[in-house]
């Protein structure tokens, strides 16, 4: 009977200490899942989602063939000649705040943003998820969207100064498939992504220039407004005939700086002439 009361307060004891030790296993287990998601989340950022589910499964991830896409690319009229006025951070703090504005833009249609180099931005739709033939008009709107807000943005410690892009875009087949281990990245293959990357690198500031290929995909989508650029000397791939993307009947046509000299036919032009970083 005297060891009885002792007996009850150890285990009274011992309950408590399980107890404490439970709600802390309990917390752990909570910041756990909350961290598993938030590198969930990161993942997804980086991949699409059905490749990174692949990825953390530890399941092969197969180059997947797209009959169809639309790619898009553009980067900053006088990007070279911007830098030599900035200091590095200036640098890295105006292409996050315009990549912010582009981000945000783009969940409204239905594309893939593959990834950004210094100043080139580059977007997919038809891919990873297909979408039949709405690709070509999705980046099409997305491209008129873009152009409109960049244009009338100023560069944060230039501010007489606004931003100019010029966009390249080209419809056609790729391969898609993830690169490395370390640093996985989710990469387009294919002829068409090169074409798409000229039509930028000759396309001309505020303007969107889009090969004959995405020209036929977006007459399929009434209300464009097209213009026929001309001939061009595209290197790799000799004479090819471009167009200029100039506005839907939804949405306002191209920015104010656009040079109505160049609606012209029959044009014989270098792409390193007419690229002006």
């Amino acid at each position: 009977m005297i060891m009885f009361p002792v007996i009850v307060l150890l285990v009274y004891r011992l309950n408590r200490t399980l107890q404490s030790f439970a709600n802390s296993l309990k917390d752990k287990t909570l910041d756990l899942e909350h961290e598993r998601k938030r590198s969930e989340q990161l993942l997804y950022r980086m991949l699409p989602v059905a490749i990174a589910q692949r990825m953390m499964r530890k399941k092969t991830i197969v180059p997947e063939y797209f009959k169809s896409v639309t790619v898009y690319f553009s980067d900053i009229v006088g990007f070279t000649t911007i830098c030599s006025k900035s200091s590095p951070m200036e640098v890295i703090y105006m292409l996050n705040s315009l990549y912010s504005v582009m981000d945000e833009r783009i969940e409204k249609f239905d594309v893939y943003k593959v990834e950004t180099i210094g100043d080139g931005y580059m977007v997919v739709s038809g891919l990873p998820i297909r979408n039949k033939d709405r690709h070509a008009l999705e980046i099409a709107l997305m491209s008129l969207d873009i152009l409109e807000i960049v244009s009338k943005s100023e560069i944060p410690h230039l501010p007489d100064e606004k931003w100019q892009i010029r966009i390249g875009i080209n419809t056609g087949s790729v391969v898609a498939g993830v690169v490395g281990t370390k640093m996985p990245r989710y990469c387009l293959f294919g002829d068409t992504v090169n074409v798409a990357s000229r039509m930028e690198s000759t396309s001309k500031s505020c303007m969107i220039q889009i090969s004959s290929t995405t020209k036929s995909a977006l007459e399929q989508h009434p209300g464009f407004s097209l213009q026929t650029r001309g001939e061009m000397i595209i290197k790799g791939k000799g004479l090819m005939v471009t167009h200029w993307l100039t506005g839907h009947q939804t949405v306002c046509n191209c920015c104010d700086c656009m040079d109505q000299d160049l609606f012209i036919t029959d044009v014989y032009v270098h792409d390193t002439e007419i690229h002006d970083t």
